[in-house]
């Protein structure tokens, strides 16, 4: 028999409810370093909510001074995720800490001019990435001053095989009064973000909490977001014959959140749970017969009406993180956690369902993140900006049976 060798990739996560910058350090860092020892930490993630805004730039100068990290990123949050629990009300800072040899870090920061409507990317990395394809990345971004959608087309064209996660700082009413955090500075604006690559696997999880309806129809007439017809019948009238065929409490469930999936990949024989981008229906235009979507469509795109329910998102969520793993990782380490906040309590009627059920199916592993105001996520190859999703992303280590060069997931950034 071979012997596995030890992990070298090391993952810690704490929590606190303090509400005073000094307790709330100090009970964070007891609890990473009882974790990590005196392993050196490579990367944290600092999540707070928006009672710690005020007081960001101290908590976070103390995290640092403490743990000396080699990056740190994250933002406020609507609420605060870590170590199997949610807290969607009151005070609450999450660090999640890493000890990645191996390991690339590419720090990012974006502004952008509503004024001169251009970005300013700071340090952005080559676009090559020095000849890989695959870079992933962690993104946060204030939802008054930062176009998302229009960054990741940016983040697409520069950077083609790019994977982003993240999501929408939260808690913050206007501008100025979200927290982004990045290293040595803390922002009111713009996004934040870094690059990995190297030595380091991550498997992505995109939960859209919805289940198909009726049959599936090839768009046949659309414009923009407006879709005429369906398979060349009027788009409202195969709406229709789809809500006729569902039972009576379906059709209450419909009528409160009834969504359209856009099917990601043609080519595809069968369509199964990841394969549909979830968009809202936002109107029908009862003389025409055409329905408006959340999105732009295409003809010859395939779509089936989508529901979304507690029921369909907590089946949608295990499912997707039971199903394996790439062949090219190993068994998880870590995991980081962005959920809308149109889930959690008000959508389960249960408090910490996503972070429970993280670790329900992953195991008793580091977990952090936060509620979002929208959550970033690939979705059929491409990278989103989704609303009531739960973004994952899962941290192992590489297969070491695998050569590099086949390996999908890592990337090297410098």
């Amino acid at each position: 028999m071979i012997a596995t060798p030890p992990s070298t990739l090391r993952f810690a996560s704490a929590l606190t409810r303090q509400e005073e910058v000094q307790p709330a350090a100090d009970e964070l860092v007891r609890a990473v370093r009882g974790q990590l020892g005196p392993a050196g930490i490579d990367l944290a993630f600092l999540f707070v909510s928006a009672q710690h805004a005020d007081q960001a730039d101290a908590l976070s100068q103390e995290l640092r001074r403490a743990l000396a990290p080699g990056t740190l990123v994250g933002c406020t949050g609507e609420g605060i995720i870590a170590t199997g629990r949610e807290v969607e009300t009151g005070a609450a800072a999450a660090l999640w800490a890493a000890h990645l040899p191996g390991v690339t870090i590419h720090p990012l920061r974006l502004s952008f001019s509503s004024i001169h409507d251009q970005f300013s990317l700071h340090g952005w990395p080559d676009a090559d990435f020095a000849g890989d394809e695959n870079p992933v990345m962690m993104l946060f971004a204030d939802p008054f001053s930062a176009p998302m959608q229009d960054i990741l087309t940016v983040i697409e064209e520069r950077y083609p095989g790019a994977r982003a996660l993240g999501g929408l700082a939260g808690g913050g009413r206007d501008l100025g009064g979200n927290r982004l955090f990045l290293d040595e500075q803390v922002y009111s604006e713009g996004l934040v973000g870094l690059a990995l690559g190297g030595n380091i696997s991550v498997h992505t999880v995109i939960s859209q909490g919805c289940r198909p309806i009726g049959d599936r129809f090839i768009v046949t007439r659309a414009e923009h977001n407006v879709i005429q017809e369906l398979g060349g019948v009027p788009a409202l009238h195969c709406l229709q014959t789809v809500f006729g065929q569902l039972s009576t409490d379906e059709r209450a469930q419909a009528q409160r959140a009834l969504h359209i999936g856009i099917a990601m990949d043609e080519q595809r024989a069968q369509f199964t749970r990841g394969d549909f981008l979830i968009r809202n229906l936002i109107g029908a235009d009862q003389q025409t017969g055409a329905i408006v979507i959340g999105d732009v469509v295409q003809e010859g795109q395939t779509v089936q009406f989508q529901v979304r329910d507690a029921q369909s998102a907590d089946q949608d969520l295990h499912a997707l993180l039971a199903s394996p793993q790439p062949p090219d990782s190993s068994p998880p380490l870590g995991a980081l956690l962005f959920s809308c906040c149109g889930r959690g309590k008000g959508l389960f009627g249960i408090p910490h369902h996503d972070a429970a059920a993280v670790q329900q199916q992953l195991g008793d592993i580091p977990v952090a993140g936060f509620f979002a105001q929208g959550e970033v996520g690939p979705v059929g190859g491409r990278n989103f900006l989704h609303g009531y999703t739960a973004s994952i992303a899962i941290f192992s280590e590489p297969n070491r049976d695998e050569p590099l060069a086949s390996r999908v997931e890592p990337h090297r950034l410098r």
